[in-house]
């Protein structure tokens, strides 16, 4: 294995992973070592859930995500999603829209294809998912989800071209499913702003992709069920060491899954939002018990995708 290793550091690769969990002196362009992410955020009444919850806990919040997809959103809530995110100096970010899992393949509802169901199936829907994109930042949004690496070169050749906002982040969806340095730093070079890791990686590995990359890591410290349901809080002071610049994104365990979200549940989202926040408030107690010297990001920091009125 000699030969391999050594290639790869002749590459400014780690040769493996990193099991003496090196310090990361990478940071967000404020400073800081990490943020928090509220991820599931289906809509303006789970985002006001949010911010209420933080507000009354004493939480900062730095972005919510949503699955569901800017198309099942309409323009009256995307704006309200943008207002909101204004007003409180946060990041929203809104996945693409149609995608394999809710088209018509048959691969993907087979038990060995259920990986693919984020990704764009044919051009048309590469095409679809990047009318949702422009349509999105026309109505104020700075951030969007992917999780198709065409569709990433695609909406970067489109920032460069000036058909997209210069300033509108490109967050990879942890449904694209790289898990080693060269696969994470692929993505990168593509134009990845951030990248959300595998749930079930170990510090060793998170260490090991962060050697590789610059951009922040976006990783579930709790996890949703169907995405192996792990709750690593107690980690947590040891994933930002190593792994800084990161996201500590706060799934939920015991959720039901609720994409794609609307009326018929908009009352179990608008709880589980709520309950989002609160163990964001946990996970914050751990932190500042066992590193307290952890620099958490500011709010409203310029390289945040806070929506553009």
């Amino acid at each position: 294995m000699k030969k391999v290793r050594g290639f790869l550091e002749s590459r400014n690769y780690p040769p493996g992973e990193l099991f003496d969990l090196p310090t990361s002196e990478k940071r967000f362009p404020d400073g800081a070592q990490y943020r928090v992410e509220i991820p599931s955020t289906e809509g303006p009444r789970a985002l006001e859930a949010v911010l209420e919850e933080a507000d009354r806990l004493g939480v900062t919040i730095h972005r919510v995500s949503q699955g569901s997809g800017i198309w099942m959103l309409t323009d009256a809530e995307i704006r309200a999603m943008c207002r909101l995110g204004v007003e409180a100096g946060i990041e929203v970010s809104l996945f693409v829209g149609p995608r394999a899992g809710w088209g018509t393949s048959a691969q993907v509802r087979a038990s060995a294809g259920v990986n693919l169901g984020a990704r764009l199936r044919g051009m048309d829907e590469v095409v679809y998912a990047t009318e949702d994109i422009i349509r999105g930042c026309d109505l104020g949004l700075r951030s969007v989800l992917v999780a198709d690496e065409g569709q990433l070169w695609l909406v970067n050749e489109m920032k460069e071209a000036g058909e997209l906002p210069a300033d509108l982040v490109v967050k990879i969806s942890v449904q694209m499913g790289a898990a080693n340095p060269i696969s994470v730093k692929l993505l990168q070079d593509l134009g990845a702003g951030t990248y959300n890791t595998p749930t079930d990686l170990t510090l060793p590995q998170l260490a090991a992709i962060r050697a590789a990359i610059d951009i922040p890591l976006d990783v579930y410290v709790e996890a949703p069920d169907d995405f192996g349901g792990f709750v690593r809080h107690y980690e947590v002071p040891e994933m930002i060491r190593v792994a800084a610049p990161m996201y500590v994104k706060l799934g939920l365990r015991n959720a039901a899954n609720i994409y794609p979200s609307g009326l018929h549940i908009e009352d179990l989202a608008v709880k589980q939002s709520r309950e989002r926040a609160h163990r964001a408030a946990l996970v914050m107690d751990i932190i500042e018990r066992y590193a307290p010297e952890a620099v958490m990001g500011a709010v409203g920091a310029a390289d945040l995708g806070i929506p553009a009125l």
